[in-house]
């Protein structure tokens, strides 16, 4: 249904051309790890029920091949053994590969291992500020950056894993 390509794909005359293309710093994360207090919605939805903004960032990312329900529930059973982390740390490694981001301050195994609702809170902060809403669906989005005539961006152009 969708090519292995990057989540955003930059169109248009060039990269610096799109609506986000210089207001976002490249490269680098727009928030820390820690900084869950900047969106107190994402903050309060992953202390309560991580599965659900886990479910909501995997769809994005994944461009709605992995539904958010799905996501969801795997990510709950993993919870319940303790290894839900197991299931989210390869997401945020295909986050950072669409965004070009730095594995920092660890490698996302490690920081999914230890600070798994702040990495979720993260993930959902750079989605939101790099132009797409982890909380409706990735169809949702699509559908909202035609009537917008935005395309979202993407640190380097023409990225292909």
């Amino acid at each position: 249904m969708y090519e292995d390509g990057p989540v955003f794909k930059a169109e248009g005359e060039s990269f610096r051309d799109q609506p986000y293309g210089r207001e976002l710093p490249q490269g680098l994360w727009t928030t820390g790890l820690c900084d869950c207090h900047q969106d107190g919605h994402i903050c309060v939805q992953t202390a309560i029920m991580p599965c659900v903004s886990f479910a909501q960032n995997t769809e994005i990312v994944n461009r709605g091949t992995i539904p958010c329900m799905n996501a969801g529930l795997i990510h709950l059973a993993l919870g319940f053994v303790g290894c839900c982390w197991l299931y989210a740390f390869p997401s945020r490694s295909r986050l950072r590969e669409h965004f070009a981001l730095p594995e920092e301050p660890c490698s996302d195994f490690w920081v999914h291992l230890f600070c798994t609702s702040c990495a979720i809170c993260q993930e959902s902060r750079e989605l939101k500020n790099r132009g797409a809403d982890p909380s409706i669906s990735w169809l949702s989005n699509v559908e909202k950056w035609s009537r917008e005539k935005v395309t979202p961006p993407i640190v380097v152009p023409g990225m292909i894993r």
